[in-house]
């Protein structure tokens, strides 16, 4: 569960405390038994079974040491169908925590059979094969996306996968640094 923040903490007026949840800090949900397959962009659970839930502090600390391969998990922007002939499409710069695999579209619910054997490719990259490597899946904050990662991960035998659902917002927030990367091939 989310806690109310110290100016909030004191006795506050129901309007005050309808506020609060309304903009984008109600309760935690429940974590679910299966994937997450719409409204991708909402509050996430407080906890994955199997993985541990990291703070941005604890991220940043496994980031600094090296102990962990961070897996972005964020989707990639599609080019428009209806581009005219002749158009130069430039994808729009992604900026993540440097280091960071980028494994874009393998967070939704349902995975096509190509994107999921691309998942399953950049995760075997990723720890060299070795399925006890540690993992950080993360996105954005109150994004599903990392959470059905992490849950994927699990299932398909890692057995240190850490979930970091604050994201890229929380890096940001806590002065951390950014960099731009492209998509693991």
């Amino acid at each position: 569960m989310r806690r109310l923040p110290p100016a909030l903490a004191r006795p506050i007026t129901g309007v005050a405390l309808l506020l609060w949840a309304v903009s984008g800090h109600a309760e935690a949900p429940p974590e679910p038994e299966d994937y997450r397959v719409a409204d991708y962009r909402s509050a996430t659970p407080a906890t994955l079974r199997g993985a541990r839930v990291l703070a941005t502090d604890q991220a940043a600390a496994l980031w600094k040491a090296g102990s962990a391969v961070f897996i972005d998990v964020l989707p990639r922007p599609p080019k428009p169908a209806n581009l005219p002939p002749g158009t130069i499409w430039h994808d729009t710069p992604h900026h993540s925590v440097p280091g960071a695999m980028w494994l874009p579209n393998t967070g939704y619910g349902a995975l096509s059979e190509e994107t999921e054997a691309y998942f399953r490719r950049g995760l075997e990259a990723a720890t060299s094969g070795d399925p006890e490597r540690p993992l950080v899946f993360f996105c954005q904050r109150d994004c599903w996306m990392s959470w059905n990662a992490a849950k994927r991960a699990l299932a398909y035998g890692y057995g240190q996968v850490s979930w970091f659902p604050d994201g890229t917002d929380g890096w940001a927030e806590a002065g951390l640094p950014l960099s731009s990367i492209e998509p693991h091939p």
